[in-house]
């Protein structure tokens, strides 16, 4: 059959040379990325490398098709290729085959039987977060959730086998590594080879997190005892094909890519739900009669995170009001016809979950916080108009893991302190690694057992 000839696709304005829109993206990612839906049509251009297009794909049965039908044809772009670059090949980076293989190595990691023994050690870690948090002062909430995240992730990777010291220093450098991951995605090549005080920086942490994680694998394999946790079924994993054993620095960038991916995201969405409770007194006390009558005095185990559909309703709309994705990418290895267009190999493929989210085209009022959209009776939303964890074969691996660390996290803290939203304080999105709250302070204040206040 003849393919017709493809509409044009417009190029939005603003692209210098040398920089195309990075100027844009650096001053305000989100604000640009968000008028392109407003200016434009389904697909339009955009340059993030000079003499390489990237198409913003805008409208939600095409970002289905990307991510489903043309998914196993296409390389995972320019964002997960500097992944790999900065980091290290891993599940996440992987395209075509080398993913699927990738993925069957870290899948027994991630199922079922696994994530039901990691809810007590994450409540463990959640409670002895907030046992730290002093009442009547003013917490730094997405500080505290980074490091909650990253405490939540050393206890099921390592099994809490890292000294304190080491663990800080860990968060130290992770924190540096997920600020610069975001900033280098943005910016042409050649600027992160400059030796400018930023690149340095995350160089350093980057070697010095992929150092701490070689030398508690070596410390593992040479004392031969499995302790049960993630690092270990790692360590045990093989190759279907070959028999052979992940080799240490494949663990390491699969850990390394883990961590940023997964402890920069999960931070983020437990900053924008507790927000989202503080904003919302009578969404709280529904939360929170939900976990009296589920719970009742005794902690949250695996076997409650599918018994609270109200609070998984809250995470659903904290996903879709708050998502952290703002730049998801794919490459075209072969000429594609997506849609009515027809793209030649090579072709950067991209879209903003947190845009897409947003749109008043697919949701209504799309800026108010509803969990009682994702009601079974409500309207729903377009196929592929929302989309948590991707699509496709390329889906998060980690999305059980995701969920039942944040239910777990919000039960726990929800029904131990009551977090007060100054009333002079304004909360904007900032896009770097993830979406997240630019500046978030609230009070702490203990909980009455039994109570909403």
């Amino acid at each position: 059959m003849t393919l017709t000839a493809s509409p044009p696709i417009p190029r939005a304005a603003g692209s210098v040379p040398l920089l195309g829109h990075a100027i844009q993206l650096m001053r305000d990612n989100l604000a640009f990325i968000a008028s392109l839906r407003e200016d434009y049509g389904p697909l339009v251009e955009i340059t993030l490398q000079p003499g390489t297009r990237t198409i913003i794909v805008q409208d939600p049965d095409l970002i289905r098709t990307m991510l489903t039908d043309l998914g196993p044809g296409l390389d995972k772009g320019r964002f997960f290729e500097k992944m790999g670059q900065l980091l290290g090949d891993s599940v996440v980076t992987a395209a075509g085959q080398e993913h699927v293989r990738k993925r069957r190595q870290l899948q027994p990691a991630f199922a079922r039987s696994e994530t039901a023994r990691y809810v007590d050690i994450m409540r463990e870690a959640v409670t002895t977060a907030v046992g730290r948090w002093q009442p009547g002062r003013r917490l730094d909430v997405r500080e505290a959730m980074v490091e909650l995240s990253l405490d939540m992730l050393a206890k099921t990777v390592f099994s809490g086998s890292l000294d304190e010291e080491t663990f800080l220093q860990l968060r130290d450098d992770l924190s540096v590594v997920m600020n610069g991951v975001g900033a280098r995605i943005m910016l042409p090549d050649w600027v992160e080879r400059l030796p400018l005080p930023f690149n340095i920086r995350f160089n350093q942490a980057r070697d010095a997190v992929r150092a701490t994680i070689h030398r508690a694998v070596d410390r593992l394999q040479a004392s031969g005892h499995d302790t049960g946790d993630m690092l270990s079924m790692l360590l045990r994993g093989t190759d279907e094909d070959s028999g052979e054993a992940l080799t240490a620095f494949q663990i390491c960038s699969e850990i390394l890519t883990l961590a940023v991916a997964g402890t920069e995201t999960t931070a983020s969405v437990l900053s924008w739900a507790l927000y989202e409770l503080a904003r919302h007194p009578d969404i709280e006390a529904r939360v929170l009669t939900e976990l009296e009558e589920t719970l009742g005095e005794r902690p949250i185990t695996f076997q409650d995170v599918t018994q609270l559909p109200y609070l998984r309703r809250v995470i659903d709309e904290t996903l879709r009001l708050h998502h952290t994705g703002w730049l998801v990418t794919r490459r075209t290895v072969t000429e594609t016809r997506l849609g009515a267009w027809t793209l030649p190999a090579g072709t950067e493929l991209a879209y903003c979950q947190h845009a897409l989210h947003r749109d008043p085209t697919l949701f209504s009022d799309p800026l108010t916080f509803d969990p009682d959209r994702w009601l079974d009776s409500a309207q729903p939303p377009p196929s592929g108009a929302f989309l948590p964890f991707g699509a496709g074969k390329h889906k998060c691996i980690g999305d059980r893991f995701a969920l039942t660390e944040l239910i777990t996290a919000i039960a726990t803290i929800a029904r131990t302190v009551r977090l007060e939203l100054p009333e002079d304080q304004t909360v904007r999105p900032v896009a770097r690694a993830t979406v997240r709250p630019r500046t978030l302070l609230m009070t702490v204040r203990p909980r009455k057992p039994g109570t909403s206040r």
